[in-house]
């Protein structure tokens, strides 16, 4: 693999060499953001010449919100006592993704809290009963703290469960629940998280029983800047062993509750990370840009510091406060207005695409 990156000297320039973890410190926490976004432009261009900017229509359905992980960022939980949730009924499910499809709308992102009282049963039937109803639907779901919980649940292996949730009807596994993987910063987050070597052990699970997926990171809080080196360098080696991350997302914590320190992140720091994500993850093709959280100002801006992708328009976002595109015209206009050329995608990033 050509591993070419843009090395900082004087200013930025082209040469061969893969960024070290000492060199994407020293870049995160000293190089000018506009001198990062220059140079990880300049690399963009070398793997995607054409001027395209790719994007997907995707629904989620949070099939429960009674969660016991007690993750101390998040308002969207409730806990399993207070008898407050809900757990949709397979109807319910196969209603929402109706209105999905009528919509245009081809992928589910098919995620909840870790509920102990649902059986593995349900997400089997749930799956497979998208897929028979909707054969052309795509059903991205799960997070590797949910499969943890399914392996305990039924006392099988995470590469039994995984066999199992893909036969029924799982096409893609996203990298959820990442944030920072850090046993610091874990233990803030929630002490019932996965740990960053089991969130890494159950990707790699996935990923090596041929599963697509996509990665991220949230930060805007407590995490230092060696810590956030540290997550991406788990991220590309977890790539470097398995090949099938197609994307990665940088987001950044919201306040949701008044137990979690969130401080802000200004949109200079953002296109940092978009740029060093596209310089130090050379083995992940597509670097996206939340829209949705960060808005069209700085998602356009983002376009021209390394990323290639808008993971907009979404359909039924319930744990974040939205600023992104509400639907696929909204989109193609910012693309072509930001000086793109529009290629919707599948979630397996075949530019042009209509899944």
């Amino acid at each position: 693999m050509d591993t070419r990156i843009y090395q900082f000297e004087n200013k930025a320039s082209y040469s061969r060499g893969r960024m070290n973890n000492e060199e994407a410190l020293f870049h995160w926490q000293n190089t000018p953001f506009y001198d990062l976004a220059s140079a990880a432009d300049q690399f963009k261009k070398v793997k995607f010449p054409e001027k395209q900017v790719s994007y997907t229509m995707f629904r989620i359905i949070n099939y429960t919100d009674v969660c016991d992980i007690e993750c101390n960022f998040c308002s969207f939980m409730k806990s399993v006592e207070s008898k407050k949730g809900y757990v949709l009924t397979i109807d319910q499910i196969l209603e929402k993704t109706n209105e999905a499809w009528q919509k245009d709308y081809r992928q589910i992102f098919f995620q909840g809290g870790v509920n102990p009282q649902i059986p593995f049963d349900y997400y089997l039937n749930a799956l497979n009963s998208m897929k028979t109803k909707f054969p052309g639907i795509h059903i991205r779901a799960f997070s590797p703290v949910e499969i943890r919980e399914f392996s305990k649940l039924t006392q099988r292996s995470i590469e039994n469960v995984l066999t199992d949730l893909r036969q029924a009807g799982l096409d893609s596994f996203p990298g959820a629940g990442a944030e920072i993987l850090s046993s610091r910063m874990r233990n803030i987050l929630s002490g019932k998280k996965t740990t960053p070597q089991e969130w890494y052990d159950i990707m790699a699970a996935a990923l090596h029983l041929g599963l697509k997926a996509s990665t991220n990171i949230v930060w805007g809080s407590v995490e230092t800047a060696e810590e956030i080196i540290e997550h991406l360098s788990m991220i590309r080696k977890l790539q470097d062993e398995t090949k099938n991350i197609l994307s990665f997302v940088p987001w950044t914590f919201q306040q949701q509750t008044k137990g979690f320190k969130v401080r802000h992140v200004p949109s200079h720091e953002y296109l940092k990370m978009i740029s060093l994500s596209r310089l130090y993850l050379d083995n992940i093709d597509h670097i996206e840009v939340s829209l949705l959280v960060k808005g069209k100002q700085v998602g356009e801006l983002a376009l021209y510091s390394g990323a290639d992708d808008i993971n907009s328009p979404v359909y039924e976002e319930n744990v974040l406060r939205s600023y992104g595109l509400s639907n696929e015209q909204e989109c193609i206009e910012f693309i072509k207005e930001a000086g793109f050329e529009p290629k919707r995608r599948s979630f397996n990033f075949v530019y042009g695409e209509k899944s």
